[in-house]
């Protein structure tokens, strides 16, 4: 059986491909623990600097979560669903959202339900001209589970993202765009990889250390008190400080502004 989640390496960074295009890559329970699994493995190498994260085919980068596999959960109990579906999408978002290394979506088709809540927990997002999203889950009798109700309204504000969640009707990637929930579009669909790929060559060329740094200083902070949040900076700042590459880059500045000055 194919793994639900492929993982190709290009130099110093890694695709990893939601592998279930006859599903649109829905997210099965097997999807979601194997996408962790190799999200543990990458933040622990050092030789990759950053993650596009796509879906195979051309149709969907992905539909939401598995609902064939979710019924049994929720036909025993909230609690089982809970457990088992809610807690598990809910990990798989805030740990997209904190990781370490910039994830990039590579948004190649429609990206609803689970599949648009892992699109907010990117750092950063381009969607081929054909890319759809929608909030589809009320049409199912619940709200968004995967943190859904929490990261869109930060991203497009309140009254845009409670018409998506309250209608479940769907926008187009130039939409998308304009509201903030993706980065931009890309005009070939078939060089939106090569699109991020060039986007994660762009910021990896920095520092690891700045990369990480700069991730976390607004991940941790957005949500907090500007005086708190401004405290978090400074932490981050501190980190990074404390580097080789920090100081030799500055020194380097230094050096070159007294040259040519």
């Amino acid at each position: 059986m194919p793994s639900p989640v492929i993982a190709d390496h290009d130099g110093p960074h890694v695709v990893l491909t939601l592998n279930r295009p006859t599903k649109l890559n829905a997210l099965s329970y097997a999807l979601i623990d194997e996408l962790m699994e190799q999200l543990a493995r990458i933040e622990a190498d050092d030789s990759v600097r950053a993650v596009v994260l796509t879906g195979a085919g051309t149709q969907a980068f992905s539909a939401g979560a598995d609902i064939d596999g979710f019924a049994p959960d929720l036909a025993a109990s909230p609690e089982a669903a809970y457990r088992h579906f809610v807690s598990r999408g809910q990990g798989m978002t805030r740990r997209i959202e904190s990781f370490a290394k910039p994830i990039i979506a590579a948004v190649n088709g429609l990206a609803f339900g689970g599949g648009c809540e892992t699109v907010e927990a990117c750092a950063l997002a381009l969607a081929a001209p054909h890319a759809t999203f929608a909030k589809p889950e009320i049409k199912l009798g619940f709200p968004p589970p995967f943190g859904g109700t929490q990261r869109l309204p930060r991203h497009i504000g309140r009254k845009r993202a409670l018409e998506m969640i309250l209608t479940g009707e769907a926008i187009d990637a130039e939409r998308a765009a304009a509201l903030g929930l993706v980065n931009r579009v890309v005009d070939n669909s078939h060089r939106l990889i090569d699109e991020c790929l060039a986007l994660a060559h762009q910021i990896t060329r920095h520092s690891a250390v700045a990369v990480t740094t700069s991730l976390r200083a607004v991940t941790r902070g957005i949500n907090l008190p500007i005086d708190e949040a401004l405290q978090v900076e400074a932490a981050q700042f501190m980190i990074a400080a404390a580097s080789a590459e920090a100081r030799a880059a500055t020194q380097a500045f230094v050096r070159r502004r007294a040259r040519a000055g």
